[in-house]
């Protein structure tokens, strides 16, 4: 059934004066059919001890469109409005008195402040500048009641200054989830809900009405005392327990659940598996969770260490340790290890985005929850992030990010200005210390929102703009200073760089977006493979099923704000991704890019510009969850429940929304027994989405076995040959291609022995160009030329010079080659630079270097 206007009247022993009060409101709304449509009205017994039921079916009898809802014994106010509220079928519902102390008249400023469609309430209210009061209490009483009332406003709702006005116009679908949210059974039950109002962000205004104190009044100055010790009661409970859906649970174990499966290769034994598409990046980053780790624990400069590329060191902050995770589980590292806090880090950083985005649409943008979780596991899971998820988990692990886009829109609503300025500037911070490059890609599809949903709705955003520049304001003078060191230390500080080279291959390619990435269901490495840089950066890789699913969804909802904004932030990063040129699949034509305008911009110039095609995951993900929300609904009959869906999914307009609640002791018969009706369109459409996520479904992340680490370093067999301010040279040095060494100092003991080279972001050069490892040396790129196959070069009194040199320069203490591929011809190569044979000890050959020229 759908109604636009329900009018809920509860009564207690309003036998007297209920007659007139229902026929002002019918008269008032029969009036002008044209502007209220369909309606009801609703009067609640609250176990009234007089003839209030007689009355109400009296009216019902010349009015059908009256209906009785008994209650069982009076219990309260606040029980009576819930079992109106909840028996409601209006896309609007207005609660008022039985007393009509603010007349039926007033529904029309009230309808016309909340046909702005920024708002989901509008309250009247007697302290409104606006407002007349026609009739007064006595004065003793009305300043009771005015104390009371500030009471109320500084304890649970400040900022609203008449709670109690019994007159007050919801968007019936969100009065519905408020009320049955609601505990109280008293008068407190109107700042219950609009305390659930604000805690959903769901904006409310106050418009002044006329109000006449009427005789007979059941309100006494006592009973702001009960509503105080009603919300203090509430408040109490709230604490002590957390009230959270069964349904938000359940998809919070299946995201980890989900998680946890990607990974169970490497969970099923962390000390010999290692991620098979990591390429290095595993054993570095276990090795910058136990640098990390280390420093806490010796109160180290946190930013910087010698460990790696000694003597020069690495500049930490320049690199992605992720601080924001490796400092506080610095602990976990030390007790059990890097590869533990690597595999936390992963499984639970994906879970954790999961949710986040799922809280993220779940409280914005749909209704229903599984549409949410739909959408959300795109956002978390989608092809790219899975890239990620086997070596980065800086881009894996987001779970920031939606919650600075929920401030974000916090601030454009304009009601808490500083305090959410505040809390953006925080939550900025924070993910400054978990990955800079995945909060300015996230600044880039904010960006790219914020125009296209303006150029959609300038309404909108003319009323946004303010608040929201003010906001950022206050967000970045709170953000500045606390990250103002660390930013100087990683641009300006030892071992600093301005940039990285990525090569001129770094764009995705158009076909890119069409393919299944190699780790997919429907994936094929064969075919992945030559359209990426390499299998952790599968930026794109969508499939053509999703594309075409997404095609159908805008077409059919692109008269939605919301659909343009999302269709173009998703297209503008696609075709940014491309790169600075890009070619045309199957043709010698050549375009140039929009990323070429960007290329070469501070900070935009160290991104990878495929990555920018991240952003489209989030996007395709709520356009999934509005089209699914949208499918998902249902009708059924069963009894007394009535559930009539109607969903427009676009926020921008809620006058469109129709949804009822479950109806409670209705005294009206709205329909036999019944099953869920069969729809054939919304099936169909359900398994259109089905068949486009399921061939982009993650296939569990691939395993293999990581060589053992030598005796000689597991043992500290070496710390007998190494003296204070000495390194321990491996041969090859560890490189990006090679970076085994750097796992010999995370998982032992062994990060009191500095190591030259490694796999970091550091400067080359004069200009100090950003690089991946050290600066070659001669005898570095001799040692790893030989490593990958190269001949030996005739050695002679020039080679054994420069290796003098060399080892001079790396300060070491000993060389040492273990066991690998041409090990033989390093071992042979090594000793005709040094002019002596090494010695075996645990499993590997040392030459002693120290003190020798």
């Amino acid at each position: 059934m759908s109604v636009d206007l329900t009018v809920v009247v509860p009564a207690y022993n309003e036998e007297q004066r209920l007659g007139p009060t229902l026929d002002a409101i019918c008269a008032h709304l029969g009036a002008d059919p044209g502007r209220w449509g369909t309606w009801e009205l609703i009067v609640v017994d609250d176990g009234s001890a007089d003839g209030t039921a007689d009355a109400v079916l009296a009216a019902a009898a010349d009015e059908p469109r009256i209906h009785l809802v008994a209650g069982d014994a009076n219990r309260g106010k606040g029980h009576a409005l819930r079992l109106g509220v909840l028996a409601s079928c209006g896309a609007r519902v207005l609660v008022t008195d039985a007393d009509l102390a603010t007349p039926i008249e007033e529904l029309d400023r009230l309808d016309k402040q909340l046909a702005d469609e920024s708002l989901t309430a509008a309250i009247g209210s007697r302290a409104h500048p606006d407002s007349a009061i026609e009739v007064h209490q006595r004065r003793v009483r009305e300043r009771l009641g005015r104390l009371g009332n500030r009471l109320i406003r500084a304890v649970a709702v400040p900022g609203i200054k008449d709670t109690q006005c019994g007159f007050k116009l919801f968007d019936g679908d969100k009065a519905r989830t408020a009320f049955a949210d609601a505990r109280l059974d008293g008068w407190g039950i109107d700042v219950e809900i609009l305390q659930f109002f604000r805690r959903e962000g769901w904006p409310v205004a106050e418009v002044p009405v006329r109000w006449s104190h009427q005789e007979g009044s059941k309100v006494r100055p006592g009973d702001y005392g009960k509503v105080l010790f009603e919300l203090v009661r509430l408040k109490a409970r709230a604490a002590r327990r957390v009230r959270v859906r069964r349904v938000d649970l359940a998809v919070a174990g299946l995201f980890l659940l989900g998680s946890v499966l990607l990974y169970k290769g490497l969970w099923a034994d962390l000390d010999h598996r290692y991620l098979a598409d990591s390429g290095q990046d595993q054993n570095q980053w276990e090795w910058f969770f136990a640098v990390t780790a280390d420093n806490v624990a010796h109160l180290r400069n946190p930013l910087f260490t010698t460990v790696q590329n000694f003597p020069d060191g690495v500049n930490l902050m320049a690199n992605t340790v992720m601080l924001g995770l490796s400092v506080p589980l610095a602990p976990v590292t030390l007790l059990f290890g890097p590869t533990v806090t690597w595999a936390l880090v992963l499984s639970l950083g994906l879970a954790g985005t999961a949710v986040a985005w799922y809280w993220l649409i779940a409280k914005r943008l749909v209704r229903n929850r599984w549409a949410a979780a739909v959408g959300a596991g795109l956002c978390a899971f989608a092809p790219p992030m899975i890239s990620h998820a086997n070596a980065h988990p800086n881009f894996a692990v987001l779970f920031m990010i939606p919650v600075i886009v929920d401030r974000a829109l916090r601030l454009c609503e304009g009601k808490r200005v500083v305090r959410d300025g505040v809390l953006l500037g925080l939550f900025a911070t924070y993910q400054i210390f978990l990955g800079e490059e995945p909060l300015l890609l996230a600044a880039m599809g904010m960006l790219l929102f914020a125009l296209s949903y303006g150029l959609a709705r300038p309404d909108v955003a003319r009323a946004a703009r303010r608040p929201l520049l003010k906001g950022l304001g206050i967000a970045a003078a709170v953000c500045l200073p606390l990250v103002a060191v660390p930013l100087y230390w990683q641009f300006f500080g030892p071992q600093s760089y301005h940039s990285v080279l990525h090569g001129d291959n770094a764009g995705n390619s158009p076909l890119a977006f069409l393919e299944f990435s190699g780790r997919a269901l429907a994936g094929d490495e064969a075919r992945a493979d030559p359209l990426a840089m390499n299998r952790t950066e599968q930026n794109a890789f969508y499939g053509w099923p999703l594309a075409g699913l997404v095609l159908a969804i805008v077409l059919s909802l692109w008269r939605l704000a919301l659909v343009k904004a999302l269709t173009f932030t998703a297209l503008a990063a696609a075709l940014l991704s491309l790169g600075p040129k890009f070619r045309i699949p199957y043709t010698d034509v050549v375009l140039p890019g929009p990323w070429r305008v960007l290329a070469h911009q501070p900070l935009f110039e160290s991104v990878i510009e495929s990555r920018v095609a991240m952003i489209c995951a989030p996007a395709l993900g709520i356009l999934i969850a509005l089209a699914v929300d949208q499918l998902w609904a249902t009708r059924a009959v069963d009894g007394d429940v009535d559930i009539d869906v109607d969903v427009d999914v676009d926020r921008d307009a809620p006058d469109r929304v129709r949804r009822t609640g479950v109806g409670a002791g209705r005294a009206r018969n709205v329909g036999a027994a019944g099953d869920r009706v069969p729809d054939l369109s919304r099936t169909l459409g359900l398994v259109a989405v089905a068949l486009a996520l399921l061939p982009i479904v993650p296939t569990t992340m691939p395993t293999r076995d990581r060589p053992e680490i030598p005796p000689f370093i597991a043992d500290g067999r070496w710390k007998s040959y190494l003296g204070e301010g000495e390194s321990l040279v491996p041969v090859p040095l560890p490189d990006p291609g090679n970076a085994e060494a750097l796992r010999w100092q995370s998982a032992t003991t062994g990060r009191d022995f500095p190591v030259p080279g490694g796999y970091f972001n550091g400067p080359w050069g004069e200009e100090r160009i950003g690089i991946y490892g050290a600066p070659p040396r001669h005898t570095s790129r001799l040692l790893r030329d030989i490593r990958y196959g190269a001949k030996i070069p005739p050695i002679g009194p020039n080679w054994q010079a420069q290796a003098r040199a060399d080892l001079e320069y790396w300060r070491a203490g000993i060389v040492v080659l273990a066991p690998q591929d041409n090990a033989e011809a390093l071992y042979t190569a090594v000793t005709k630079l040094l002019g002596r044979d090494g010695k075996p000890v645990g499993g590997v050959w040392v030459w002693e270097v120290r003190g020798r020229s």
